[in-house]
């Protein structure tokens, strides 16, 4: 993966994104002239795949004096425990303790993200998984969702951001506004073909008017060689897409001369469903999820003090001092 360029707004280089205790903290210690270096370790509430590190370091680049800092933390993409130690930050107190929000929040959004996404590709057996979550988050953090789904195992994810973050190409076809605005699924894809650049794959949306069957077979008839593949996306209010569905779908293909053209399966898909395709050996190219992965909450970043000017600290309930781990390595 290529090196993210993240954009670190100026809402929160100012603080105006932290939580306001943290403001008046640095009221306090400002007026009473203390600053001791501390050490912070950060941890998640639950196992998961790590992410937003890359992220945090531009952050960290922007606030950290250059001399007498020592930030350590595992790799982007790396399997985390509950309660693991996976950031140190080792600086003045007042140079960080104010994104302490932006921190624990970038952690937490970006490895939810990527856990979600590692647990479709994890039950998906080889079967390529494709993010497609963005419209159900802020756009603002839309990119981010994007970049985690890729650290967690996706094949490609959807939004242009996202994808630049991750050197790949977005991936996606068309949305049930094209055929409905044409009245017809074999003329929006024909336009579709006529008017999007040929390095764009051809994959058809086949559910919203006919048969699934039925047009899957006319837009195959149409576009022969050039139809790279269609997407399943039948609505819950009819059963959703099933495995006997797509293994419909595939043997009329088949039968009908068009073995090349692949298919794509969408609509509230998660592992569960994942597994039940898999299970019942349905013959599904592709998936493509939403909705899990971006609303995926099972992991809370936290942060705790540990150490302040080399002495060991800690609040009740924890241990004094740093809490070693072999996985860290330094990053700044």
């Amino acid at each position: 993966m290529v090196n993210p360029e993240f954009e670190i707004r100026p809402s929160v280089l100012v603080g105006d994104t932290a939580d306001i205790s943290l403001q008046r903290t640095l009221t306090v210690l400002r007026n009473e002239g203390l600053n001791p270096t501390v050490a912070v370790e950060y941890f998640s509430n639950n196992n998961g795949v790590f992410s937003g590190i890359k992220e945090v370091k531009l952050l960290l680049a922007k606030i950290l004096p250059e001399v007498g800092v020592e930030v350590w933390a595992i790799d982007e993409g790396e399997k985390m425990e509950k309660g693991e130690t996976i950031l140190r930050i080792k600086a003045p107190y007042s140079s960080f303790g104010l994104y302490d929000t932006a921190i624990c929040g970038t952690l937490s959004s970006s490895s939810n993200w990527a856990t979600a996404a590692s647990n479709c590709v994890e039950v998906a057996k080889g079967i390529p998984i494709i993010c497609t979550g963005s419209k159900y988050v802020h756009p603002l953090v839309s990119s981010g969702l994007d970049y985690s789904s890729i650290v967690g195992g996706c094949l490609a994810s959807s939004t242009i951001l996202g994808s630049r973050l991750s050197g790949l190409t977005p991936s996606g076809d068309m949305p049930h506004s094209l055929p409905l605005l044409f009245g017809d699924t074999s003329k929006a894809m024909q336009a579709f073909d006529k008017h999007i650049p040929v390095d764009v794959p051809r994959i058809a949306l086949i559910d919203t008017f006919k048969d699934e069957t039925e047009e899957s077979i006319a837009v195959a008839t149409l576009l022969r060689e050039r139809l790279r593949g269609v997407r399943l996306d039948t609505p819950s209010e009819r059963g959703g897409v099933t495995p006997q569905l797509v293994k419909e779908t595939r043997l009329r293909l088949d039968h009908a001369g068009f073995k090349h053209v692949e298919i794509f399966v969408s609509g509230g898909i998660n592992p569960d469903r994942i597994v039940e395709f898999v299970d019942n050996d349905a013959p599904v190219n592709t998936f493509t999820v939403g909705s899990y992965i971006a609303n995926y909450t099972d992991i809370n970043f936290h942060s705790e003090i540990h150490e302040i000017d080399g002495r060991p600290v800690a609040k009740r309930g924890k241990l004094p001092g740093i809490n070693e781990n072999p996985k860290l390595g330094q990053i700044m």
